[in-house]
């Protein structure tokens, strides 16, 4: 398996540095902003509530481990976090359709509405954000973004890239 080093052999390792650093700065300004949105609704829901509830709104009705199994993280994590959803009224727990036994979390009708509500705020927040920026620019934008998400998510799924090995001591 290569290591860091034999990785970065052929790439521009100032355009990495530079690619890593901007990365580092966007999960700053991410968490610092949380992407709320704008107006009263923004910084209103946290970053698990909404990934949550839009998974539940883009693929309906589903169990914990299939949530938990969709998003990359486990089930207890999930439990946890669908917890207080359950409380405000946002998920509903049903009896699945063909076993009574297990449990289906769904989206209801408040938190449907509440999730709009909050992705109307950050549609206008990324209006409002890439003002100057073309069509194309937006789509260029979100498709790089997209692929980076992806293949982050297909490295956390397997083996980490080695530790660049150090120099060795004089």
């Amino acid at each position: 398996m290569p290591t860091s080093q034999d990785m970065t052999t052929d790439l521009d390792a100032g355009l990495l540095d530079a690619l890593q650093h901007q990365v580092a700065v966007f999960a700053r300004r991410a968490e610092q902003t949380r992407l709320g949105g704008v107006g009263q609704v923004r910084n209103s829901m946290d970053r698990a509530a909404y990934l949550l509830l839009n998974r539940l709104d883009q693929e309906g009705p589903m169990g914990v481990k299939a949530l938990a199994g969709g998003m990359g993280i486990d089930s207890s994590t999930v439990t946890r976090q669908v917890a207080p959803l359950v409380d405000t009224g946002l998920v509903k727990r049903t009896s699945h359709p063909e076993d009574g036994r297990a449990v289906v979390l769904q989206l209801s009708p408040r938190g449907q509405a509440r999730l709009e509500e909050v992705r109307s705020s950050r549609r206008a927040l990324m209006a409002w954000v890439t003002d100057d920026w073309t069509p194309e620019e937006r789509e260029s934008f979100c498709t790089l973004l997209t692929r980076f998400n992806s293949a982050l998510s297909a490295r956390q799924a397997g083996p980490p890239p080695e530790a660049a090995e150090a120099p060795p001591a004089s």
